[in-house]
């Protein structure tokens, strides 16, 4: 059984428009929070600073916990080739400079195709993970919480 992993996300909103990497699977397009794996001795917030750096090409400026998720991969969707991981995932709210207007990562993750700010009243009409962080920013219920194993 492999061991439970931290994930640091960035929540980045900017003119009612959130940022979220492009991926590709077999499915399509889907869209995540920029973001990943906590490495041993580092602190979720210079995770999220360097995964950002990795996935986005810049630096962003860390700021409070706005969401926690557990994800138990055997419960969703992808429990063929996920069963076995369980990962904790931290959102902070970041901010970017402004005046940044294309993104190019040093080390994307593999189905990383690109980088978009989509329009959060337009989250309902594309596939994006977690669905329920989704749902609560489009319907403008955002709140500190934890919701435990959600996909």
């Amino acid at each position: 059984m492999k061991p439970i992993r931290n994930s640091a996300r960035a929540f980045i909103v900017k003119d009612d428009r959130i940022l979220l990497t492009k991926n590709r699977d077999d499915q399509g397009y889907f869209y995540l929070f920029p973001g990943g794996g906590q490495e041993k001795g580092e602190e979720l917030r210079a995770a999220v600073i360097r995964e950002c750096a990795e996935e986005l090409g810049c630096l962003v400026e860390v700021g409070d916990i706005v969401f926690i998720r557990e994800y138990i991969g055997k419960n969703h969707e992808f429990a063929d080739w996920d069963y076995d991981l369980h990962q904790v995932e931290f959102y902070f709210e970041c901010r970017i400079d402004i005046h940044i207007d294309s993104f190019n990562g040093t080390n994307p993750d593999n189905d990383q195709v690109g980088v978009e700010w989509v329009e959060i009243n337009k989250l309902g009409e594309i596939r994006v993970y977690p669905r329920k962080l989704a749902d609560q920013l489009k319907n403008n219920q955002l709140k500190l919480c934890y919701i435990g194993d959600s996909n």
